[in-house]
């Protein structure tokens, strides 16, 4: 069934047209725009991105309103995480069973009604936690297992780079949110904030899907999804049993997920862990914020390489980064702001690497015939690594009473995870659709 070689070009497509510049093939980009942007600012209002950077502006404003504990509002986190959990699993099936388009449709706009919702909330932090998990769960037709899909299905030749620009979502929703939200709770109250985030799925993202949203052509039903007689071409790759059944698709899971618990680590222990050099919190602050800039750096150059390259070697060098980057941060002090600076940009440089790499190698190792519901499963899996990751390091703190222990482990699972992906070996071919749809 499957052989050792590098992916065919799709069914109906014909020669391979010329690049352009840095070897790029505009080609896909030309008739596929729109849906880069639209998947790229789908992601960016997900709850997962948008609510989880408007938190940080949103928690005093709660707790002067509620008079709710500090640590009872981070609580409310870990339910919005869970929700992603349980939306992960059945999103995949739903996108089949009814059409990704109809399901985006329905739960832009249940996210908005759960965010209107939020206006109403009493005295009781129960609401908070209920409201998030809720909205999380609504939220789940604008996941990264529906864009990322999408994407998958458009592209092919810049497969990677593709999903690179729309990986890049959340650094959008990380720059925007935080302030646009501050500005309307600070010109009106906490209710307002709500509003705001309501009007971000309908306002913006709903007329694009509703203009834009579509697959191509050779992956259409004959009849509208969910009606008798209709039939989606079967595009190639393993059912949800086999690629279960995979031992490569358990190895990408251990590995993944670990790298991404390390990477929550050290975002939410990256200015502590400078705080404890001795250095003030805004030059802390200062230091950490170029985090940012190469998270988004290393998607898309990480996105660029994995279209010309394997995509496990160029995993495992991303990945080596952060572990050099761990290994400065251990022995910088607080005078030596370069080696500082070095080590949170090469962290960041792993990090973005790291979402771009798993879309790209479910693809690549296990097709596109049933994508969406493997990769709700690593989805699902590596959000509980990042629910649990906190705790488990916060436990390892305080048996320490230093960040030395976790940039050793960090450090280590950084440089493993890329090895272990180097055992993914090539990747395979499977058979093609035998009734390509042109």
């Amino acid at each position: 069934m499957n052989t050792s070689s590098a992916p065919a070009s799709p069914p109906g497509r014909g020669p391979e047209p010329a690049p352009h510049g840095l070897g790029i093939d505009l080609t896909e980009f030309k008739r596929a725009w729109r849906i880069v942007v639209l998947a790229t600012l789908g992601l960016a209002i997900n709850s997962n991105s948008a609510m989880l950077y408007a938190f940080g502006a949103l928690v005093v404003p709660l707790q002067q309103a509620f008079a709710w504990e500090r640590a009872d509002l981070q609580t409310a986190v870990s339910f919005l995480f869970m929700g992603s959990i349980l939306g992960s699993q059945v999103v995949g099936w739903l996108n089949l069973r009814f059409g990704m388009r109809r399901v985006t449709l329905i739960s832009l706009c249940s996210l908005s009604l759960a965010y209107v919702a939020m206006t109403w909330m009493g005295p009781s932090i129960v609401h908070l936690y209920g409201m998030f998990l809720v909205a999380s769960v609504a939220s789940m037709g604008t996941m990264h297992v529906t864009w990322t899909y999408l994407v998958n299905l458009w592209f092919e030749r810049n497969r990677g780079l593709a999903l690179a620009l729309v990986l890049s979502g959340t650094g959008l929703a990380a720059m925007l949110v935080p302030s646009a939200v501050s500005a309307v709770i600070t010109r009106w109250n906490w209710q307002a904030a709500f509003w705001l985030m309501a009007a971000l799925p309908v306002g913006l993202v709903l007329p694009l899907v509703l203009a834009w949203m579509k697959e191509p052509a050779r992956v259409q039903p004959a009849a509208a999804p969910g009606q008798a007689g209709a039939e989606r071409p079967k595009l190639p790759g393993l059912s949800f049993a086999e690629g279960l059944r995979s031992p490569r698709f358990w190895m990408l899971n251990l590995a993944l997920s670990l790298v991404v618990a390390c990477i929550v680590a050290m975002v939410t222990n990256g200015v502590p862990l400078l705080r404890d050099k001795g250095l003030q919190a805004t030059d802390a602050a200062r230091i950490f914020g170029s985090f940012g800039l190469s998270l988004i750096l290393g998607r898309v150059v990480v996105g660029y390489l994995v279209d010309r390259l394997w995509a496990p070697g160029v995993a495992a060098v991303a990945l080596a980064l952060p572990a050099l980057g761990c290994v400065l941060l251990s022995g910088a002090g607080a005078g030596d702001t370069a080696l500082l600076v070095a080590g949170v940009m090469l962290i960041g440089i792993g990090s973005g690497a790291e979402f771009d790499v798993a879309a790209f190698l479910m693809s690549r190792y296990f097709g596109l015939r049933d994508y969406g519901r493997l990769f709700g499963v690593h989805l699902g899996l590596i959000t509980a690594a990042s629910t649990l990751a906190p705790w488990l390091f916060g436990q390892l703190y305080r048996s320490t009473g230093n960040y030395d222990a976790l940039l050793v482990v960090c450090g280590v699972v950084f440089l493993g995870g890329g090895l272990v992906l180097l055992a993914l070996g090539r990747y395979p071919r499977f058979a093609a659709d035998p009734h390509p749809v042109a």
